[in-house]
């Protein structure tokens, strides 16, 4: 290996630990506690050696962002493979995002609450934001009904699922009931 390839490899590296560090610290204490001051003390770099690999905190929130999409649409499609009818795919499908919401709070946040300076339906939108959609679109296209746009249909349900996710989070809504209310949501949005 050469010099430059192992010091890529060794950037790349400083570069995960920053994200999964910032990530950890974010669903331990809330994204107020990540601070780079806190992440190189915590990663054992000095300050300047984060902002060579990023900017600010801003551009963490949305490294963050950007790994937990790509999880999320992991998760969805294993879900929505594992079922063998429409209708069991997307309950699968709106189940998975549910507990992914539930289970990584701060990752949510980055993705969906937070400026990580990413941008949504665009031409430029980053790769693992598409494929997060196009995960779900996947599922969901099937079940739009005719004369429904299959992307329209698929935003419209994933706007229920985040308000769902949202809600339940914040206390709005007993989260005993998610079950319910994924059903309902099935039954009434989807054609299957």
């Amino acid at each position: 290996m050469s010099v430059q390839e192992r010091k890529q490899r060794e950037r790349a590296d400083r570069e995960r630990l920053i994200v999964a560090t910032a990530r950890e610290l974010a669903e331990q204490q809330g994204w107020d506690a990540v601070t780079t001051r806190r992440l190189a003390e915590r990663i054992e770099y000095s300050q300047p050696v984060l902002y060579s690999h990023f900017r600010g905190k801003r551009e963490i929130i949305g490294a963050v962002a950007l790994e937990g999409a790509a999880e999320m649409a992991s998760a969805v499609r294993a879900a929505a493979s594992a079922a063998d009818d429409p209708r069991t795919r997307v309950t699968a499908l709106a189940r998975t995002y549910l507990e992914f919401a539930e289970r990584n709070p701060a990752v949510y946040d980055a993705m969906f609450q937070l400026d990580g300076g990413l941008a949504f339906a665009h031409e430029d939108t980053p790769e693992p934001l598409k494929d997060a959609f196009a995960a779900l679109l996947e599922s969901l296209g099937e079940v739009a009904g005719d004369g429904v746009h299959p992307g329209l249909f698929t935003e419209v349900f994933w706007a229920a699922l985040h308000g769902l996710a949202t809600l339940t989070r914040a206390g709005r809504l007993p989260p005993e009931d998610t079950g319910q209310r994924v059903e309902l949501l099935v039954d009434r949005l989807a054609v299957v």
